[in-house]
């Protein structure tokens, strides 16, 4: 005889949860009816595969690297509340998407989903064993909608956040691909030009004994160092990208390294207003949901992705548990202090492009005094920014009236969407303002080399003239 799990609501309107053994579903619904309750969820209960069988399952399924993007997590959540919608029961529907899916961690993360519901597991439940595919905030607001019988609406909200933060994310790195390809043709072209061209007219210089003037000895100087260290250029980046990458492990660095990128002009202020918009639509979708106040910050903290709202999140939390509102907290510690690993990334900032100086024999003393003032500019830079509070009073006041009036929901997700608008347009402003310093960039740069090769040029036909 088969046993049943169910969940049904009894005349007080509490959640029951239980088992039953009866010959078929229909008997073992008219069994809890007859006992008082209100089915509300009912499935037959499997045993659980083995650990041997369970990882033969998972071996044959081939290997999955990495989580699950935020565009596929979207798309699967929309195509969920859609199915639920229609009426189909839970389990019906994750077998639907799980068998659309191309093999990866997503299609292998619902077919463990759906082994877990088979053996007694509630939808928040199984997928919270799944953490690389679904992380904790989507766990607890399915939680919540399974909590508050609305799983549908909930799925729906959630697509609707996961849109929103995918489509700002696409704009931002959208904006960023123009700068970042021109950048590296141009740093292509100077290198060429460095390596090949710039030897040839020094050969020449050189045979015509001519003497040349401040600009081509050092356009000269700058070849030969880009000649004889020409792997340098693809490897500075890549070793930067692995510092920050190895710095941002360690929570001092993180913390650092974040306040750092708050501070550089308008990159900046787009980091900070879209931080403030992910964490605010993160927090209003989840009070929104039914998730408790506490919880939900704690789940905000984990997302927001930038260690001061961390932080900022971390002591508000604190200050709701000895009895404070939110809107207070939030002004008094959105305001970062002194960070020592800030302070040298400024400092490392300002003064890295006047290094290649020092490696110039004609300029190593010029170079070397270069260093030390944009290191003390760096410094000064610092200082100066240091204090400055990243939540402004709108977001506090738009908070406090949100708790007096009982929508604090509706004032989040108001905040959200004014930094979202904000960041679009600082978006396409940084955007429209790169495109004519990258111009003047290469036009400078291309000036002063063929400034630099024609002065002694001249020079030299006027004298065999």
């Amino acid at each position: 005889m088969p046993t049943y799990l169910f969940e049904a609501m009894d005349a007080a309107g509490q959640e029951i949860r239980d088992e039953i053994d009866a010959q078929s579903e229909d008997e073992a619904q008219q069994t809890i009816r007859q006992m008082g309750y209100f089915v509300t969820k009912i499935a037959v209960k499997k045993a659980r595969k083995s650990a041997a069988g369970a990882a033969a399952g998972r071996k044959r399924r081939g290997l999955a690297i990495g989580g699950v993007s935020t565009k596929m997590l979207s798309q699967f959540t929309r195509q969920l509340s859609i199915l639920q919608d229609a009426g189909l029961p839970i389990l019906r529907s994750l077998r639907i998407l799980a068998d659309q899916n191309k093999p990866g961690r997503l299609k292998y993360s619902l077919m463990d989903t759906c082994e877990e519901i088979e053996s007694g597991s509630t939808l928040s439940e199984a997928m919270a064993k799944s953490p690389k595919a679904f992380d904790r905030l989507y766990v607890n607001m399915i939680k919540a909608g399974e909590a508050g019988g609305a799983l549908e609406v909930i799925l729906r909200r959630l697509a609707d956040f996961m849109e929103k933060a995918e489509a700002l994310k696409r704009k931002v790195k959208g904006a960023m691909a123009y700068p970042v390809v021109v950048v590296m043709v141009a740093v292509g072209i100077l290198s060429f030009i460095m390596i090949k061209i710039v030897p040839t007219f020094q050969t020449i210089f050189e045979d015509f004994d001519t003497a040349l003037p401040a600009p081509t000895l050092m356009l000269i100087a700058i070849s030969a160092w880009v000649s004889r260290f020409w792997y340098l250029i693809p490897i500075i980046p890549i070793g930067l990208f692995m510092f920050v990458k190895l710095l941002k492990k360690f929570h001092h660095g993180k913390m650092g390294w974040d306040l750092f990128m708050l501070n550089v002009p308008v990159f900046g202020m787009l980091v900070e207003k879209n931080s403030l918009a992910r964490s605010t639509r993160t927090l209003g979708t989840l009070v929104s949901s039914g998730v408790p106040i506490l919880e939900g910050l704690s789940i905000t903290k984990e997302t927001c992705g930038n260690a001061l709202f961390e932080q900022m999140f971390g002591k508000v939390s604190e200050a709701i548990r000895e009895g404070e509102t939110i809107a207070q907290p939030l002004k008094e510690h959105s305001r970062s202090t002194f960070h020592p690993v800030a302070l040298s990334l400024w400092v490392l900032l300002f003064a890295g492009p006047c290094v290649p100086f020092c490696f110039i024999p004609t300029m190593q003393a010029v170079g070397a005094g270069l260093m030390g003032a944009a290191a003390a500019c760096g410094a000064i830079w610092y200082f100066l920014r240091m204090n400055r509070r990243v939540v402004d009073d709108l977001v506090v006041n738009m908070v406090d009236v949100g708790e007096e009036t009982g929508e604090l929901d509706t004032m989040l997700y108001k905040v959200a969407d004014t930094f979202d608008s904000e960041v679009a347009v600082i978006t396409d402003s940084l955007t429209a303002l790169l495109e004519p310093l990258l111009i003047v960039f290469l036009g400078g740069a291309v000036g002063f080399i063929v400034v630099s090769l024609f002065m002694p040029l001249v020079s030299l036909i006027t004298n065999l003239s």
